[in-house]
């Protein structure tokens, strides 16, 4: 499933990312959904810090390695996540971690 970059419940705009992995590859057909409070329709996406999507879509599928933010009207600029084309990279769950949970890791290539 989805998995936010932030912990879920915040007032904050969430970038979740499918496959719920990170970093998030381009060979694995990455999709982002921007969710956050604010007209429907009204999402600002960035890439590497400039101006990207500009139709209001809220989900995105990347095309281009790069790091997304997601921005919505009433909480603002998401997390940001990062799209490599590395052949060989180790993965985490995206998903918030803490001190103590069991993690599996994901050495792909």
């Amino acid at each position: 499933g989805w998995c936010p970059l932030s912990p879920t419940g915040a007032q904050t705009t969430q970038l979740l990312v499918e496959p719920p992995w990170r970093p998030a590859v381009l060979w694995d057909r990455v999709t982002l959904t921007c969710q956050g409070l604010g007209s429907t329709g009204a999402t600002n996406w960035y890439r590497d810090g400039q101006r990207w999507v500009q139709d209001g879509r809220d989900n995105i599928t990347v095309t281009e390695s790069g790091t997304y933010t997601c921005e919505r009207p009433d909480t603002g600029l998401s997390p940001s996540m990062t799209v490599i084309n590395d052949r060989l990279v180790l993965q985490v769950p995206a998903r918030a971690l803490l001190e103590g949970d069991t993690v599996t890791l994901r050495c792909r290539g």
